[in-house]
Parts: C-alpha cells; structure tokens; sequence
C-alpha cells in the first residue's frame, strides 16, 4: 500500500498535539525538547510487547525482530512511520548477562523490563522545515480506520487537562551520605584490586504522589529541557524523561553513539559559567573518564560494524544545558552486512556511560553496591521503524511514577582518582531539576 501522508499546522510545541491524544492507549511522546529536530507522538499501538523478570523469553531483540517483519524502504526526512517504540529496561541485562544475574542482591523493579508498541502511525514534528505530517506504511488493514480518527482528534481544538499531580511527603534517598561514603569506598577497593576501571554508582530518590504525570512532564521540559526527551502513558507508569544523552542511532546503515561523561554545574554569573566549562573540557579527570567509555563503545560498535569503519569524529566537547555541563564524545561507524539497529542495541546493551567498564563486571559491583533495582533507569527509550532505522536515548534524568510511587536516580562514574565528595555532590547538581519539579508540587527536600 502507498505511503501515508498528511499536513497538519506545525507547532514548535507539541503539547496541544501530544493533549489530542494523551486518552489513547499507549500514548508516546519522543520530545526533542525544542533543541532537536523531530517530535514523534504515536498512540493505539496495533500490539504491544512486554516482558517481565519472571519471562522465560531469553532474547527481547530477537523477539522484536519477528514482530516487525520485512523491512521496507525509509522515506526521506521521515525518522519515524511506525514501527516498535518504547523503552528497554536496564534490567534486561539480567536476561543478557549470566553472571550479572547471578549477583543480584535485591528485587526485581515491579515494571516490564521492557515494554514496545508495534505502531503503524505517527504525527512527525520537523522543527528545521517547520512542517507536521501525520504519516504512515500501512502496514495493518485496521489502520485504514483508525487513521480518519487520529486526524480528526489532531485538528481539533485541544486543550491540556488540568493538573491534578501532587507530591505529599519527604523526598528520601535510598542512600545517607555515610551509606553512599561506604559504598564509594568498596568501589574505590575494586578499582585498587584491578576489578575494573570505573563503576557508575547511582543513588535513588522517591516520594509518595498522586494525580496525572503530563502536567508534571511540561513543568520538567521546561525546567531542564534535552533533546532526548520523552512522556509515556503506558499502563500502570507515567515515565517523565529529560535525558541530554543520545545512546544510539541507525540511520541508512551509519551508526552513531553519543556518550556523557564528565559534568559541571552552571553558574549564573557568566564568567564563572564559563570557567566551569573550560574545566571540564581541559579536566584530566573528566577526559581520562570519557575515554574509558569511549573505547567501551567502540569495541561495543564493533561487533555489528564493518572492520576498520568505526571512528571517533568528536571527541571531549563541552554541551550545556540548563542545570550542567556535560562532556560528550561522538563515536560512529558503518553497519556490517547481515546486521540490523537490534543487533546493534543487543550488543551496546546497557550504555557503557552508565555502567562503566569492563560492563559485565561494574555491572555485578553495581548490583551488590546499589540498595535497589535500577528498571528503567539507565536503559534506553526510542524506536526502531519497520525501515531499519533507530534511534535511543539512555534513561538519565528521569521520573518513573506508578502505583502511589514516583521516583528517580542520578549517578555519575567513579574512577581511581574520584573524590567522595565531588561524586556525591555531583549525583546532586544530576539531581536538581527533579528535586525542584517534586518540590513545587508539595515534596519536603
């Protein structure tokens, strides 16, 4: 069947768009925070895909491979016309790595380590030509029905809902700074012992709350906007993500990652703002950190590369964003024959910029060191089409409300030569927008 194509006015914000939807199923909003250049909202997925610890499914990539079938051929200037999208959780890797599972220490989080739709829409946001076009493959019979419907909903007048989300209580940490100092010390003891060369360390914050999360979502965005943005409404969890970090991209066979490491706070005062920032671009510290993932990922790429075609074209660059500097590298390479986007995320999974390195092992120090389960935190949220391509963030810098429950993690990357102080204090300025947002819907600091 013909390629679907609509044009709807384009909006820079894609709130009112993302409120003609928000009552739908499965309703997804990847939000480039207004510093990128698509939006992707979808809903009424034709099927989804969840898959619980207790699953005895072993592979979720090879699951997803099957249920998006043959490809077919990418449209131009089209990131997305359906497809799978969702998120994968950091918990996945239990299932992908023995000897990570067999250190578990604690629970299980109570979510799907992964939860995919197989849409066959999508409203596409282009913000460099300024264009919406509500898009498909039509791949479904049942889509010939729905899209009239989905139309209609986007050319109406539509309103956000109130906001009806409050915070009651304390915000508490699963760590106390004596708690998170001893953990800081067992890492610095694996490193002396030559275990590994960095141990992501992450703490977690949560609160009591209630009400609808969207609100809350459009007050994050612009408190901390990032290009990798995203809101979903899936059964049981509102996920509240502003992550600056790209994890990976397949596009017309270019692969393309974007680790984080190395952060700064800002500063209001303009020269000292500045000054963080060229510290951290010139911190031996922070360089030696950032090419410790570096090299992590490039041995991660090349594994569904073609020998001799991964690179590294930016290497220790300074990104700013509202709260903090970030150092980020570009690492890319070219798609081997016979590889595909979910060979590509089976084999970087999880992001070495959250785990640290060698991964397996920091993984098994993270699990015994961690009080709590990560889910969804330190995954990835995105999408890969029924052309082959994809792109993900790492779930940094995110809120995961469910049940009466609505928490979030900061972490940052430990190596022989960190400071307890600085890391701890660092997982705090992480921390900033999130503990702001709770605060200003009735959380105690």
């Amino acid at each position: 069947m013909s390629f679907y194509s609509v044009e709807l006015p384009y909006q820079s914000d894609a709130a009112h768009y993302y409120a003609a939807l928000a009552d739908l199923p499965w309703a997804l909003w990847l939000d480039s925070g207004e510093m990128a250049r698509y939006d992707i909202l979808t809903a009424a997925p034709q099927h989804t895909l969840t898959l619980d610890s207790a699953s005895t499914q072993s592979d979720p990539f090879a699951l997803l491979r099957i249920a998006l079938g043959e490809r077919i051929a990418p449209i131009e200037d089209v990131p997305f016309a359906g497809g799978a999208l969702g998120y994968w959780s950091y918990d996945l890797a239990r299932r992908m790595y023995a000897s990570v599972a067999e250190d578990v220490m604690h629970l299980p989080d109570l979510l799907p380590d992964m939860a995919i739709g197989i849409y066959d829409w999508a409203l596409v946001l282009d913000h460099q030509q300024h264009t919406a076009r509500l898009v498909s493959h039509r791949r479904f019979a049942e889509t010939a029905q729905l899209l009239p419907q989905i139309l209609l909903r986007l050319r109406s007048e539509a309103t956000l809902p109130p906001d009806t989300f409050q915070v009651q209580g304390k915000i508490a940490s699963n760590f106390t700074p004596a708690s998170y100092a001893s953990a800081f010390a067992a890492v610095k003891d694996y490193l002396k012992s030559g275990d590994c060369y960095q141990v992501n360390l992450a703490q977690r914050f949560c609160a009591y709350a209630s009400g609808d999360a969207l609100g809350a979502y459009l007050m994050l965005r612009s408190l901390s906007p990032a290009p990798y943005s995203a809101f979903l409404n899936l059964p049981n969890v509102q996920i509240l993500c502003a992550s600056p970090e790209r994890f990976l991209r397949v596009q017309n066979g270019h692969v393309e990652t974007r680790p984080i490491k190395g952060t700064r706070p800002r500063s209001r005062d303009i020269q000292q703002d500045r000054q963080l920032a060229d510290e951290l671009r010139s911190h031996p510290k922070d360089r030696a950190e950032n090419l410790m993932i570096v090299d992590l990922l490039r041995n991660d790429l090349g594994k569904s590369c073609v020998p001799g075609s991964v690179r590294v074209p930016k290497l220790f660059e300074v990104e700013s964003y509202a709260n903090v500097h970030h150092l980020v590298s570009t690492v890319e390479g070219k798609l081997a024959e016979g590889r595909d986007a979910l060979h590509v995320l089976s084999d970087c999974f999880p992001g070495g910029s959250v785990t640290g390195a060698p991964k397996q092992r920091a993984m098994q120090i993270i699990e015994q060191l961690e009080p709590n389960g990560r889910g969804i935190y330190c995954g990835a949220i995105g999408y890969v089409g029924f052309d082959g391509n994809m792109d993900s963030n790492i779930v940094i810098r995110t809120l995961v409300y469910s049940g009466d429950e609505i928490r979030f993690w900061v972490g940052g990357g430990i190596v022989a030569d960190s400071e307890m102080a600085a890391e701890y204090q660092e997982t705090l300025d992480k921390a900033s927008a999130m503990l702001e947002l709770l605060k200003r819907y009735g959380g105690e600091i």
